[in-house]
């Protein structure tokens, strides 16, 4: 069953300052995969400050690419004024250039977040993570029940309570959504969340199992497992579950769809050969294609939001990795090691790895294998999935 993606809105932005506009291309230094450019953050000041600072100093770490440094040895200088329900920020390169500066308006975590993610966009040119968030599913109640938190595994919010079995979460593009599969009726059905209201539709309810549902990159479709002809095979309906269309036709089992960042192809997974492999097909359908990995096991795969590289399962030395396929070169590189690691989604600057390991959250840096454990206090988690806005 596939988590994919997901979302969610932070604190608002105010206006730009007219100091300087926001810049549209970023800094031209060029940054090898094995660099980073140093940030120092010593400038936050304010009466929140104290709140400000940590948040936005364990963002810009967490980003990729940047490494916090005393300001005397930076390439950019962070500064900022937090008062109670705004921040006031700017970005400085070493020759004191100014590269940005606005207001932001909101909580202090959101306005960090927010600020740091265009301190992130205006140094590399990427998209920050620090405004997305996360969905997975827990059973430290005894349940399998789904929950939301800041990307950081902070504000975790608790957001199904059926004291039944909740999987497979993916929260819409524009953050308004979120489907699942949940098993309320005794089977496996598809249900769909307004956070609005709180509303909860059974929006696919076929006969057999209806799995593993995700919102195609404009959240106009989804993606999802049928088993309503026979055996699972992989269908696009409307974001509504309305029209589904079937994909494949095989003898085995078609599961954990995810969308190409433009919408237009699908990877998943199926054993139509014997063991599960990868396979990737067009979204209106068609001949699908096995993507060759080295592996006799392949299973949950996440498409990067750049649409550059594929992360997924492997079976390898008798239990379960993470791997990351390069489309450019062909290549797989195996980024974990140890006890099994399960359940990769990669995050919005195609970049940072969400993963699942002896029940605990963590984020990787597909570059420089960094591992940092999230939402701690958190136990039995399974299925993450990163919003990619």
């Amino acid at each position: 069953m596939l988590k994919h993606t997901l979302i969610a809105s932070i604190g608002s932005l105010l206006f730009v300052l007219p100091v300087t506009s926001f810049a549209q291309e970023p800094p031209t230094i060029t940054v090898k995969k094995s660099d980073t450019l140093s940030v120092s953050i010593s400038g936050v000041t304010g009466p929140d400050s104290g709140s400000v600072a940590p948040i936005l100093g364990n963002d810009l770490n967490l980003a990729g690419g940047l490494s916090i440094s005393p300001e005397a040895s930076a390439a950019y200088v962070v500064k900022g004024t937090a008062n109670s329900g705004s921040l006031s920020g700017s970005v400085t390169d070493r020759s004191g250039k100014v590269l940005f500066q606005k207001n932001y308006s909101g909580s202090s975590r959101a306005n960090a977040h927010a600020f740091a993610d265009d301190v992130v966009f205006a140094i590399l040119g990427q998209k920050g993570l620090a405004g997305s968030k996360l969905a997975f599913v827990s059973a430290r109640t005894g349940r399998k029940e789904i929950y939301i938190s800041d990307y950081d595994g902070t504000n975790i919010q608790q957001l199904t309570k059926e004291n039944n079995i909740s999987v497979g979460p993916c929260i819409s593009p524009d953050g308004r959504k979120m489907v699942y599969t949940g098993y309320q009726s005794g089977y496996a059905d598809v249900y769909l969340v307004d956070f609005a209201t709180g509303n909860r539709t059974r929006i696919i309810k076929y006969p057999g199992t209806n799995t593993g549902a995700v919102f195609s990159p404009d959240g106009s479709r989804l993606a999802v497992s049928l088993s309503k002809d026979g055996n699972p095979e992989l269908y696009v309906t409307g974001a509504n579950g309305s029209g589904a269309r079937r994909l494949t036709r095989t003898k085995g089992v078609e599961s954990s769809p995810t969308w190409s960042p433009d919408g237009n192809e699908l990877i998943y997974v199926s054993d139509d050969g014997g063991s599960p492999q990868l396979y990737r097909i067009s979204a209106n359908g068609g001949t699908p294609s096995k993507i060759s990995t080295g592996y006799g096991y392949c299973t949950e795969p996440s498409w990067s939001p750049d649409g550059k590289k594929l992360a997924f399962n492997v079976r390898t030395g008798g239990g379960l990795q993470i791997a990351v396929l390069d489309f450019a070169t062909g290549a797989v590189r195996l980024m974990t090691t140890g006890s099994n690691a399960e359940d990769p989604a990669f995050g919005p600057n195609s970049r940072s790895i969400l993963f699942v390991q002896g029940g605990k959250l963590y984020m990787i840096d597909s570059v420089t294998g960094r591992k940092t454990q999230i939402a701690g206090e958190v136990s039995r988690i399974s299925e993450p999935s990163w919003s990619r806005n």
